[in-house]
Formats: structure tokens, sequence, C-alpha cells
């Protein structure tokens, strides 16, 4: 493929599409995750996120066929485009969408909750449009300043956590971890086991959207050897983090007082060193950092989801233009943005089940992450068979038990989450129902719009004039 027929230049490294994989998620592992103490205990929620690591390296590990067999800027939309047709493609799609464009608006709040307790007279909401703001522009300004920047915010934030784990160490106790672990229990029951479902949601938070990264493939250097170290490595290094973090932080001391805050790392160092240490106070600023990487890639990923429905006709083409010097989808990038604005400014105004606004779409951003990587796995499957000679620079290892153990996890978390948010369920599948009678009226939009060879089959792309074009 040729950038000069699609427009999206390729520039990205290893090591960029690296950052990219893992600036994706490290958020995770500074907030959020906590949660799940309060459903399973430590040793509860220890098994919760080792169920979802192991389920989260084996969708990598096969996941990574998928992205350097088709590599396209649609990532799962494309791959289920190619094995089950358009209404494959608009399920993938719709759901990739409720990841990444839900996401944002709840990490860009935490960045403004963080700056206003160091500013008070700064509004979190004005702070949080701000930051959209301004990551939308080094957005557009260019991909390679784009991955450049995140490159080293993700490497700041992994600096961090270690520094973390290494400053609490000397005060951890493995009885402090295990103290009333299996939700409030000494001791294992049965009763605990629907705790560390619960807790599902909260072990996924360490992993989110690494599989955003898919979405460059298009503008990455050599990607059939480039995105498996990538992503390889990607996995590797957020498994060891979040198991690292989880586990030093809650031998700290008291873990039931981290349980239920947004700020469980600076707490647990506080319970070491003291609220008056340096320690604590660069954890508090450099942690920021952890939250910039992810919400900077996250813009980066929904742009291009955004961008390669809208080039197959699936949203308004209009979305599909690129900026002329700057070769990135800044239409994309300018709507995503524009919805997650509005998201934050209405998080006081819509409440759903007592919480505000983005509490709950971060619940539909797991629901949409789960839903996708169920459709990726089974457009696995279905391409294994309906296209057995697809150029496969890299092979699902150990096919079909390893794909098959992903699409299994990943069925049990979904289950999970429409029990324990039943109301949200409902929610997503009536947005789904919605978007799908858009997807029945927009039909003569996907007839006119330009030939893909890599969602069609064959190994290039052509795009008609009128959508390649650059405005």
């Amino acid at each position: 493929m040729s950038s000069n027929n699609h427009g999206l230049a390729r520039k990205l490294g290893g090591w960029q599409l690296w950052g990219i994989a893992v600036g994706l998620v490290i958020s995770g592992e500074y907030f959020g995750w906590s949660y799940g103490w309060a459903q399973a205990g430590t040793l509860g929620f220890l098994l919760s996120s080792i169920f979802v690591a192991i389920m989260y390296t084996a969708f990598i590990f096969s996941f990574t066929e998928l992205t350097t067999a088709i590599p396209h800027a649609g990532g799962p939309f494309a791959y289920a485009r190619r094995a089950f047709g358009p209404v494959g493609g608009f399920v993938a799609g719709f759901a990739t969408l409720c990841e990444f464009v839900f996401a944002p608006p709840a990490i860009a709040l935490a960045i403004g909750a963080y700056l206003n307790v160091q500013f008070p007279e700064l509004s979190a909401k004005w702070i949080a449009c701000g930051a959209y703001i301004v990551f939308m522009a080094l957005n557009i300004v260019g991909v390679s300043v784009a991955a450049a920047f995140e490159l080293v915010v993700t490497l700041l934030a992994i600096f961090e956590l270690l520094l973390f784990m290494g400053v609490v160490s000397p005060g951890f106790s493995w009885d402090n971890f295990t103290h009333h672990g299996w939700a409030g229990s000494d001791s294992f029951s049965l009763s605990a086991v629907g705790g560390m479902f619960a807790a599902i949601p909260f072990a996924i938070w360490f992993f989110l959207a690494i599989e955003g990264a898919a979405m460059a493939a298009e503008e990455a250097k050599d990607p059939s050897r480039t995105i498996p170290r990538a992503y390889v490595a990607g996995i590797l290094t957020l498994v060891a983090l979040a198991m690292g973090v989880m586990i030093m932080a809650g031998g700290a001391g008291d873990w039931s007082k981290l349980a239920n805050i947004n700020d469980p790392l600076p707490q647990a160092m506080k319970l070491i060193v003291g609220s008056n240490s340096g320690w604590l106070h660069m954890l508090v600023w450099l942690g920021l950092l952890g939250l910039i990487a992810s919400f900077h890639g996250i813009i980066m990923g929904y742009s291009r989801q955004i961008f390669a429905l809208a080039r197959a006709g699936y949203l308004p083409p209009m979305l599909a233009v690129i900026h002329p010097r700057f070769k990135t989808p800044h239409r994309a990038i300018i709507v995503g943005g524009l919805i997650g604005i509005a998201a934050i400014f209405s998080d006081d105004l819509i409440q759903i089940a007592g919480q505000p606004l983005t509490a709950n779409i971060v619940t539909l951003s797991v629901f949409g992450a789960i839903v996708m990587y169920i459709v990726s796995m089974l457009a696995l499957f279905k391409l294994r068979r309906s296209e057995p000679t697809l150029a496969r620079p890299f092979s699902a290892p150990a096919y079909p038990l390893l794909p098959g153990l992903a699409l299994a996890c990943a069925v049990v978390c979904l289950v999970a989450m429409i029990w324990y948010n039943q109301l949200l369920a409902l929610i997503f599948a009536g947005s789904l129902a919605v978007a799908y009678a858009y997807y029945l009226l927009t039909h003569r939009q996907r007839a006119a719009a330009a030939s893909d060879h890599l969602l069609e089959g064959g190994d290039a792309i052509t795009l008609k004039p009128a959508v390649a074009r650059s405005e």
C-alpha cells in the first residue's frame, strides 16, 4: 500500500508503536483498578486480574495475526468487514467507537480533577476541555510528532511506576496484602466468587485499549515486523506493571483505605513515607503523565477508527478527509473531541443509576471493548477457513487453542459485565440498534465509497479520487 493512495504516511517505527500500545493503557495503572478491591478484596481481585491478564495476553498474540495480515486504519472494523461482510464490519466498528470515543472524557476529567487539586481556582471541566484542545492540536500536527510525544511521556510514566514500587518496597508486607483479602474474609469461600466476577471490569481497566495500536497500522514502517514486536513487548510490559503496582500498593498498609479512591498510588506511598515526603510530591506531579499518555494515545486511536469508517461509507465521507499538509485525519480528530467535550459538560446533567455520565460511559467503553474482542477472535477463525492463503507475517501461536482461550475469556467477561450492569447493557444494546438503523439508511453511502481491497480481499488499497483528496 502506498501512502499516496490513501493519504496516511508511513512514519512509525517499532519503538513508537510500542509507545502507543503501552501509552494507550498506562493511565489504568494509576487509577480506577483499586475499585476492584472493594468488590473482591486483594486476593480475589488478584485472581480476577490474572484471569483478565491471561485473556489479554492470549488476545494480543492472536490479534497480532490480524493486524499484520490486514494492516488497516480501521483495525477490528477491517478484520470483521473482511471476514463477515458489511454487517460484521458495522458491529466491530460500532463497538470500537464506543471503546475509544467514550474513554477519553473520563480521562480528561481525571486530568482536570488532578490539576484542580493543585490549582483550586481552575475549573476541572475547563481544564479537561483545554486538554482536549491541546492534544487534538498535537494529533493534527502530524503522526510523527504525536508518536514521539507519546513515547516520551510513556517512558516517564513507566519510570514513575517503577519508582513507586521501589519507594514503597521497604514497608511492604504480604500480611497487609492478604488481610481480609477474600472480599473481607481471611479465607476463601464461594461467597467471594461473586465479587471476583463483579471486579472484572476494574481488572480490564489495567489493559483496556492496547489494541488501539492496530489503528496505526497504515502509518507503520514495515508493519509485518514492527507491529508484532510492539504488541508482544507492550502486553508483557503492561502485565508486569499491573501486577507489580497492585501488589506493592496492597502491601503498603491497610488496603481497604485505598479501595474506593481515585489516587491509590499517592495514598499508598503516603502510608510508607508520610505526607511531606519529596517522593510523594514527585509521584503526584509525574503521575499526571500516565493520564496524558493514555488520553493522547486514545485520541489517535478514535480518530483513525472514525477515519476508516468514514472512508468505507459507514460514517459521513466528509470525516475521511485528511489535512493537506500534515496528512492526518483532522476532521475525525475534531469530531471525536467535540463528542468528548459535550460529555464532559453533561457530566452533572445526565445521571444513570445514580452515577454521573462519565462514570457510566467508562463502563460502556468496556462493553464496546469486550464485544470487539469477541468479534475479532471470531474473525480470526473465519479468515483461517475462508482465506487459508492470506499472507500472515505473524501467526497466532498454538492455534486454535490460544485464540479459543481469548474468545472464551472474553465471553465470560461479557456475561459478567451484563449480569452486574444490566441497565447499561440495555443502553449499549439500544445504542447498537439505533446505529444499525443509521447503517440501513446509508447503504448508498457505502456503495459510493472507495474500493478497498484490504476489506474485500487482496493486498492493495485503491481509493477513488473523490475520497482520497485532501481538503
